[in-house]
């Protein structure tokens, strides 16, 4: 029994020293551990050295050498690596460019539109993560246009609307150009009417050289209104160039809408939807009357214009539109207050002669005749762009070439977009 015993203690002791010589082989690993900073990943994947500081390279646009470079949207210097350091362009005059920096110092661009048949010498230098610098340099020439073109932004009465101008809410923007327009979209593309609130609206190719723009609706009471032509630079076809920059902003007045109805022959006056004024009138006659070979018609035509002009007083000529002064149906006499609707002669006017016809019979040649109380008060009330409907009358519908933007459908209206797909 004892050696048996003996056996099992010196067994045990054994175990022991084996136990503690592993703690301490445990301990003394974790303490080296311990002291060693290892990376995450280190002991799977090796580290990938540091790239070299680049060199900067440089890059402008137009390249050397580049001719007919349009004078607006063409330069611009890129460090593609690396940042900008300095930039400098001039003319052959030594006339130096001014410019701006963009795109977090890595862009430059010119901060004025360049000159049509010019050169240009560009210089612009770089520094790379390296410090070293490079300069690199194009020359070029902008392009001389064979004619250039203007563009006027005016209203459907052939003026040009006012700086800070309030008009009515059937204002119809005109863009009238110098010269026929070769490439119509190309002009449009640089036309913009901006408007707070925004409305949709489009512009209305009405020949060559003449766009009409009106949103679908009338405009509402309050709208601010800036119209833009950027055509300077602008390639508009056949070597013809825009002249230069046009901006115009006005406002819209109050919604002033007359409506004459023959049925009661009344012109109704609202300002902002309310009924503020009723007036009798006496429209045009009817009938038509052929002088040699042309046919001139006396209706009111029917349809929605708006107010063009004021005159007092206006001189009314029949002769104008082809209908002699000695002819049965001709005249010339000085008119009082008179409000302009058609490019034709039709007014909204002070006609004492005709008030036993005011409100119960039509005898106007196709002006609307109002008492010398009532056709004061509209001429001082009426301003440019306000609308006039005219309803329940005879004759043609009213035509847009005169004054009928607002009667021409709508999708036929966008239709006339150079734009329109």
């Amino acid at each position: 029994m004892l050696a048996g015993r003996r056996k099992v203690v010196a067994l045990s002791v054994i175990s022991a020293v084996a136990v503690l010589v592993t703690a301490s082989q445990t301990s003394a690993l974790k303490s080296r551990l311990t002291n060693t900073v290892v990376a995450p990943g280190a002991l799977e994947v090796e580290q990938t050295p540091q790239a070299a500081p680049e060199p900067p390279v440089i890059e402008i646009l137009p390249r050397t050498g580049a001719s007919d470079v349009v004078p607006v949207g063409a330069v611009k210097v890129t460090a593609t690596v690396g940042t900008l350091t300095d930039v400098r362009m001039q003319n052959e005059q030594g006339r130096v460019v001014a410019g701006r920096l963009v795109e977090g110092g890595r862009a430059w661009e010119p901060a004025e539109p360049l000159g049509y048949g010019r050169s240009y010498t560009l210089s612009a230098t770089g520094r790379g993560a390296d410090a070293s610098t490079v300069t690199t340099v194009s020359e070029f020439s902008t392009v001389a246009p064979q004619s250039q073109v203007g563009v006027r932004l005016g209203m459907t009465n052939g003026a040009s609307l006012s700086e800070g101008g309030v008009y009515g809410v059937g204002t119809v923007i005109v863009a009238t150009f110098d010269a026929d327009i070769p490439d119509r979209a190309a002009a449009e593309s640089r036309l913009q009417v901006i408007t707070t609130p925004q409305l949709a609206g489009s512009w209305m190719w009405i020949n060559d050289r003449k766009a009409h723009w009106r949103p679908r609706e009338y405009f509402p009471s309050g709208t601010e209104v800036t119209v833009k032509a950027d055509l300077y630079g602008t390639d508009l076809g056949s070597g013809l160039f825009g002249e230069q920059d046009r901006q115009v902003s006005f406002r819209i007045g109050p919604s002033r809408v007359a409506i004459a109805d023959d049925t009661t022959k009344q012109v109704s006056v609202y300002e902002n939807g309310n009924l503020i004024r009723t007036m009798p009138t006496s429209m045009g006659r009817g009938g038509t009357q052929t002088v040699g070979g042309k046919t001139i018609a006396f209706w009111t035509q029917p349809g929605v214009y708006t107010v063009m002009e004021k005159q007092n007083p206006v001189l009314m000529d029949s002769s104008t539109y082809g209908l002699p002064v000695d002819s049965a149906s001709g005249y010339k006499i000085s008119v009082p207050h008179a409000v302009r609707i058609s490019p034709d002669g039709i007014y909204l006017h002070e006609r004492e002669a005709t008030v036993w016809a005011q409100g119960n019979t039509n005898v106007s040649a196709g002006c609307l005749n109002l008492s010398a109380e009532n056709a004061e008060w509209y001429y001082n009330f009426a301003n440019p762009g306000d609308v006039v409907e005219i309803r329940n009358t005879g004759g043609a519908p009213l035509e847009q070439w005169q004054n009928g933007d607002w009667s021409v459908p709508w999708d036929e209206w966008m239709g006339g977009s150079a734009l329109r797909p």
